[in-house]
């Protein structure tokens, strides 16, 4: 969160008006999309908008006091029916439930320019607080409504470019642990299916799949170390492919449970689920009762959920403290799969 010495109001209508030499009305139409304004005018007004940082108030006319609420608030995840997300989801829903706040949730798959359109949207419609899983690089396109005073944590993944709360798991530590399992169980030729690089944590488990190869004096072999694998049947291909190598993996690391999915289904269709050992980043439902049950480094979420509620409603409710970063640490929860030693 920002410095509150350092907060300024939200910039108004009238002066986004008066920036661009226009009336109040010639305002409204642009920001409200309507007709009967003249190209060169709506350019003057959006160029205004830019530059002073306005956000348009859908619901102002039933918000007449400085300080109301509108008991809302905003959840932006990667992928609301990925399980992760969704159950992130429902431990934020019982917390606001208990007090009466609705949540305006929705999946930003990755996009960068889904997500500022949809963080602009909940602002427009003076949300109390945001939950952002980020997809962009930065989020200093935030700043003007920190500055506001903007309640926004961020979860799954650290801000960038401003400073705010933030609840994350160690993605690191939880790929070392999955490492440190397998190479215990003897093996040495470890394949690794990993999402975007690009995206945060999905470097910070290939970062951690390599350390933990290098803590047990392993080197990373390059043709094993598949990553950019958005959807499970991606991963199930890709694994398919290196099986079918010269020199197939004795293992495999999936840094994503439905990276796991795609690999559980790669194994089983050739007939090497009780051969191969295999390890997934995240539980999901079922994972538990596959055959053989699907060893997985675990998050927390309803402990992340809480943080993140507790840490979202508090700033909501006036806290002004410097911005918090927790970092959850992750399990291992042994069921089978993991423990599966190389074939002699």
């Amino acid at each position: 969160m920002s410095d509150p010495a350092a907060r300024r109001p939200r910039a108004t209508m009238r002066e986004v008006a008066a920036l661009a030499g226009v009336s109040l009305k010639t305002v409204s139409r642009v920001v409200n999309a309507e007709p009967g304004v003249s190209p060169d005018v709506r350019q003057r007004v959006e160029r205004a908008v830019l530059q002073l940082g306005y956000r348009h108030n859908l619901g102002a006319s039933n918000l007449r006091r400085t300080n109301a609420h509108t008991n809302t608030v905003g959840a932006l995840l990667q992928d609301v029916s990925n399980s992760f997300s969704a159950s992130l989801l429902r431990s934020l829903e019982d917390t606001a439930h208990a007090r009466g706040v609705a949540i305006l949730a929705s999946s930003l798959d990755e996009e960068p320019d889904r997500e500022r359109s949809l963080v602009a949207n909940l602002v427009r419609r003076r949300v109390d607080g945001l939950v952002l899983m980020p997809a962009t690089d930065r989020q200093d396109y935030l700043s003007e409504d920190l500055q506001s005073g903007l309640p926004v944590v961020f979860v799954d993944r650290r801000p960038q470019g401003i400073d705010a709360d933030s609840v994350t798991a160690d993605n690191v530590l939880g790929s070392r642990l999955a490492v440190h399992h397998l190479v215990a169980q003897g093996h040495s030729r470890i394949a690794f299916l990993g999402d975007l690089p690009t995206i945060q944590t999905a470097a910070d488990r290939y970062r951690g799949f390599v350390d933990g190869l290098s803590d047990r004096s392993l080197v990373l072999e390059m043709d094993l170390a598949m990553g950019g694998l958005r959807t499970s049947d991606a991963a199930q291909q890709a694994l398919l492919h290196v099986l079918d190598g010269a020199r197939p993996p004795t293992a495999v690391f999936a840094a994503r449970n439905s990276l796991a999915v795609g690999a559980v289904r790669a194994l089983r269709q050739r007939g090497l689920s009780h051969r191969v050992a295999l390890v997934g980043f995240d539980d999901f439902p079922l994972a538990d009762v596959l055959e053989p049950g699907l060893t997985v480094v675990r998050q927390n979420v309803g402990h992340i959920g809480r943080e993140v509620s507790r840490a979202l409603f508090a700033r909501i409710d006036g806290d002004q403290s410097p911005p918090r970063h927790v970092v959850v640490t992750p399990e291992l929860v042994v069921r089978g799969s993991g423990e599966i030693s190389p074939a002699a």
